[in-house]
């Protein structure tokens, strides 16, 4: 290729990692959003969230597209091709977090017409929390090429586990001690597990900023919470 053409390439990638730059920051006010409209009991807010998700599933749609038309006129390689396609992986794995984002919504809306259960929320509080901030941490060493931040959420990956687990007793703890709660508790279980899994992307974006900035795989098993686990709920 030619240096105007090389420019234009270089261009080409720039683009692409900025509207994954976007689409990660939109995904993580949905999941932050929503975790919000389950602790504040906010309807109009969980509606809101629920109304968004269409526009991640455009914006996957569009960054597939532009990746595979990259990909098949320019071919490249190295550095390049995993920049390409960490960017579609990325996107594949954005849109997925924001389903999650929308069922914990969706959730929200139920639980807010039962009877609060303080103690509970603030555990899904606290939760949220970490989850996002991993989230957080994982997409800002996407944007900025940081190895060392992308490992620290890697490596520190039980901790999301940790909380859905401790979290996991206390509901069943509530249910049986009074079973008027069993509803409740069992839309706060899917929340929990919904923010487990979105967890578990903040570690797998964790390990696409492994690969793009190496072009090595992670060697070694994620480190992983032994405890029990729950059900899991179908993406949106």
């Amino acid at each position: 290729m030619n240096e105007h053409t090389l420019k234009f390439f270089g261009e080409e990638l720039d683009q692409l990692k900025a509207e994954v730059a976007r689409m990660g920051g939109l995904a993580e006010a949905q999941v932050g959003d929503a975790i919000e409209a389950v602790v504040r009991r906010d309807v109009p807010l969980a509606e809101d969230v629920v109304g968004r998700d269409s526009r991640l599933d455009q914006l996957q749609h569009d960054i597939e597209r532009k990746a595979i038309r990259i990909i098949s006129l320019r071919q490249p390689v190295a550095q390049d091709l995993r920049r390409t396609v960490s960017a579609l992986k990325m996107s594949s794995i954005l849109e997925r977090t924001g389903d999650y984002a929308k069922n914990i919504a969706k959730r929200a809306l139920i639980i807010s017409e039962a009877e609060p259960i303080t103690p509970l929320t603030r555990s899904i509080e606290r939760m949220g929390k970490l989850v996002s901030s991993r989230l957080k941490d994982s997409l800002d060493a996407y944007t900025s090429g940081e190895l060392d931040r992308a490992m620290d959420v890697w490596q520190n990956d039980e901790e999301v586990d940790e909380h859905y687990n401790s979290l996991f007793r206390e509901l069943l703890t509530y249910m049986i001690s009074d079973p008027r709660t069993i509803s409740s508790c069992a839309h706060m279980l899917f929340v929990a597990k919904n923010l487990e899994r979105i967890g578990d992307y903040a570690t797998n974006i964790a390990e696409i900023v492994h690969y793009e900035v190496t072009g090595e795989e992670i060697v070694g098993d994620r480190p992983k919470w032994s405890g029990v686990s729950g059900p899991a709920e179908p993406e949106a």
